[in-house]
C-alpha cells in the first residue's frame, strides 16, 4: 500500500509528513533556505572539518524530504555540484510543489531510485556525502548496513567526509555506529542525541582530523556570517559530552 505524503503548517513553518504526525521535513515559510530542524543544522557540522575553500565541491544526498539540505547548499555554496537520490517520486514533487526545491539541472541533479543501488552501480566520487533516508515508519532500511557503508567510503575523495542521521534506529544506534566505524577503519563517531532524539554520525576518508575546539569554533563563526547557520550550539554539547579529549576534536 503506497503512503501517503501530507503537507501540514503551524506558526510559520510547513511539514512534510509520510501519513503520519511523524515530521520527515520542514521549512520556515519566511525563510526557505533556512536549516529548521536541529538534526538538519548537525549535519552541515560535516563542513567545519576541511579547511578548503574547494570543499565541497560535488556532493551526494541520499534522502531529499523536505529539499531543506538540499537548498541550503544549493545558495551557499555556488561551487558546488550536487546529486540527490530519491526513491519516491511523490516526494520530488512536494518538495519542488511546496518546499522551493531549486530547478537547475546544471547544479542540481534529481536521480529518483534507490540510494543504496544508486551507490552500488554508480562510480562517481564524491567530497560529501550526506545520508537522511527513511521509509514512512523511519526505518533506514539498506541504508543502514555494512556493505552500503562501505560502499560510501569508496565513493568518497580523498579527504571526504560522509554524515548519516541515525535517528529511527529502534535499538539505539550504537550497532549503526559500530557499521560505520568498520566500514571506515574506526574512523567515525557519533554527536550526543539532539532533542529531537536525532543522532548524526560523522566518518571519514583521507588525512586524519585533529582541530582544536577553538579552531572549530572560530571555523563556526565564519560559517554562520557567510551562511545564517549557528553551529557553535552543536559545539558546545560536544565539548560537554567529553568527546573531545584535551580539547580538541579527532576523527
Amino acid at each position: 500500500m503506497t503512503y501517503p505524503i501530507d503537507i501540514s503548517e503551524e506558526g510559520g513553518v510547513r511539514f512534510l509528513h509520510f501519513g503520519s504526525l511523524w515530521i520527515q521535513g520542514a521549512m520556515r515559510i519566511a525563510r526557505p533556505w533556512h536549516l529548521e530542524l536541529d538534526y538538519t543544522r548537525e549535519m552541515m557540522a560535516s563542513l567545519l572539518l576541511r579547511d578548503d575553500s574547494r570543499f565541497p565541491r560535488k556532493v551526494l544526498l541520499i534522502g531529499l524530504g523536505a529539499a531543506s539540505l538540499t537548498k541550503f547548499l544549493y545558495r551557499n555554496y555556488p561551487l558546488a555540484k550536487l546529486t540527490v537520490v530519491e526513491i519516491e517520486p511523490r516526494v520530488v514533487a512536494a518538495a519542488r510543489q511546496f518546499f522551493k526545491l531549486p530547478e537547475d539541472p546544471k547544479r542540481l541533479n534529481i536521480v529518483i531510485g534507490d540510494g543504496a543501488r544508486f551507490v552500488a552501480e554508480n562510480d562517481k566520487t564524491y567530497d560529501l556525502i550526506l545520508v537522511d533516508g527513511f521509509d514512512e515508519n523511519a526505518r533506514p532500511g539498506e541504508l543502514d548496513t555494512l556493505p552500503f557503508y562501505q560502499l560510501c567510503r569508496a565513493r568518497l575523495n580523498d579527504d571526504g567526509v560522509m554524515a548519516v542521521n541515525l535517528l529511527g534506529r529502534s535499538r539505539g544506534y550504537a550497532t549503526s555506529l559500530e557499521r560505520l566505524r568498520d566500514a571506515f577503519d574506526t574512523r567515525a563517531l557519533a554527536f550526543p542525541s539532539c532533542e529531537s532524539g536525532n543522532v548524526i554520525a560523522l566518518a571519514a576518508t583521507g588525512a586524519p582530523i585533529r582541530i582544536g575546539l577553538d579552531d572549530l569554533k572560530e571555523q563556526a563563526h565564519a560559517l554562520k556570517d557567510n551562511t545564517g547557520l549557528n553551529l557553535l550550539p552543536t559545539l558546545a554539547r560536544i565539548e560537554q559530552s567529553q568527546s573531545c579529549p584535551g580539547g580538541v576534536f579527532c576523527l
